[in-house]
């Protein structure tokens, strides 16, 4: 009768109390014995990718923090373990094509760089030992790129990832994943595409200008519209397409793009403000362009309608020197970024070039009838006069063949045009003498009349 407490036993008391204890030790232990990262994106010292960037394969890494890949590759390594192909340093530095390593760092192609590097990524981990049997065929994984590679083992005992050929199996190995090194560089099938669209819109943009047709002055219409073929550039100037007023409305752009947009401008527009901000130290310039003014859309218009523009863009700490009265007037602020906008494609190299060639170039502006004068100083092209110069600060920060931002130390301004009033030059009038002599004669005449003759002699 004392074994049972309100109708349950003692023994079904006590084992509930053990698998009560048994689960809270389960729940104190800790949860990552591996050495994994853990979840929250913190990574130890015995990680994988700190591995990575302290190894040999230095190119790869200095990849890595380019493309701004950190701190998604420490998500991943928190989620589970990877496995990482590393290219070996020459075929990076030395065996890539220029023209592409070129276009890889660009800022402008930051996605195409990181889509790059995350296909040599995939989130397993997958060691030496665990390649496929030759008799099975290649097998394939999923990178962090959402694509997919294939690792192959042949007869002779070669395995290879892809087209790379695996020379350093097992290099690095860490409790939360593994770098295997390959003897070349894997490009996705997604990256050649956006270099080979890149490569075809440059090499189109240097088309050859025709003459222009005629154009009424009144209406500024094309009397005898021409035909114009796909990719020429607009018959019109840019200003005929720029919008009425101080960027009320979206240009309307009677180029020859029309309804059928040959080129994306408003995707090249977003490309370009995209990279000011990933670049840094631009942020002013393109919350000015997006929020304070609707510039960025009639920028993106008139690159659609085949225009190319070159924007000169001040950084950060230039913007912080605008006062409130300068930014407060009607339309002040797209005053100072038409000036800041030359209707024609110039990149470093170019505008570096017409200086040392030609002292000092004038550049049209957006903002008629002013120029912006560039000229050679300390080895860099300065814009401007005086104390409102500004020197080119970091140059190409992006650069598609239609678009062209060069990055200056300043806000620039038109040259205030100070009509200098010539006053007439003062005439020295010579007065006449007075002539004391004759009024002397008279006054002593009368007194001579009225005095009888002393007059007269006192006046002597």
């Amino acid at each position: 009768m004392g074994s049972s407490i309100y109708g349950v036993s003692s023994s079904h008391i006590s084992l509930f109390l053990f698998f009560s204890f048994l689960s809270l030790s389960t729940a104190a232990l800790p949860q990552n014995p591996s050495g994994k990262s853990s979840p929250s994106g913190q990574i130890n010292s015995n990680s994988v990718l700190v591995a990575l960037l302290d190894s040999h394969y230095t190119e790869l890494a200095e990849l890595v923090e380019k493309a701004l890949l950190l701190q998604t590759l420490e998500e991943a390594v928190g989620k589970h373990n990877i496995t990482i192909f590393a290219p070996r340093n020459e075929a990076v530095e030395r065996q890539l094509d220029p023209e592409f390593k070129r276009f890889l760092l660009e800022p402008g192609n930051l996605k195409s760089l990181q889509t790059l590097l995350m296909f040599h990524i995939i989130p397993k981990r997958v060691g030496s030992h665990q390649w496929p049997d030759p008799k099975t065929g290649p097998v394939k994984h999923n990178t962090l790129c959402n694509d997919h590679i294939r690792l192959t083992s042949q007869s002779t005992g070669k395995k290879t990832v892809d087209s790379a050929e695996l020379v350093r199996p097992d290099d690095v190995i860490r409790p939360d994943g593994v770098i295997h090194g390959i003897q070349q560089l894997l490009i996705p099938r997604s990256v050649i595409e956006d270099f080979n669209r890149r490569r075809n819109l440059r090499s189109i943009t240097a088309v050859l200008p025709e003459g222009a047709p005629e154009v009424d002055p009144r209406t500024h219409r094309l009397k005898k519209p021409a035909p114009v073929p796909v990719g020429a550039p607009p018959v019109l100037p840019i200003y005929e397409a720029m919008a009425p007023g101080p960027s009320l409305a979206p240009a309307p752009a009677p180029g020859p793009g029309g309804p059928r947009h040959h080129f994306d401008g408003e995707s090249q527009v977003k490309d370009f403000i995209q990279t000011l901000l990933h670049y840094g130290g631009y942020n002013e310039m393109a919350d000015i362009l997006v929020n304070l003014t609707s510039l960025a859309t009639e920028m993106g218009r008139l690159v659609s309608e085949g225009y190319v523009i070159t924007v000169l863009a001040p950084n950060d700490e230039a913007m912080a020197k605008l006062t409130t009265d300068q930014l407060s007037e009607p339309g002040a602020p797209e005053q100072i970024i038409y000036y800041h906008i030359i209707p024609e494609y110039q990149t470093e190299e170019s505008m570096y070039n017409a200086v040392r060639r030609f002292g000092k170039v004038k550049y049209d502006t957006l903002r008629l009838p002013h120029k912006v004068v560039a000229q050679e100083a300390d080895g860099s092209v300065k814009f401007g006069h005086g104390e409102g110069s500004a020197y080119l600060f970091d140059p190409d920060i992006y650069t598609d063949g239609r678009i062209s931002v060069q990055g200056i130390d300043g806000v620039l301004f038109p040259e205030e045009e100070t009509q200098t009033v010539k006053k007439p030059a003062a005439v020295k009038v010579a007065s006449k003498p007075r002539r004391a002599g004759k009024l002397l004669e008279v006054g002593c005449w009368m007194l001579g009349s009225l005095g009888g003759g002393s007059g007269f002699r006192w006046c002597q």
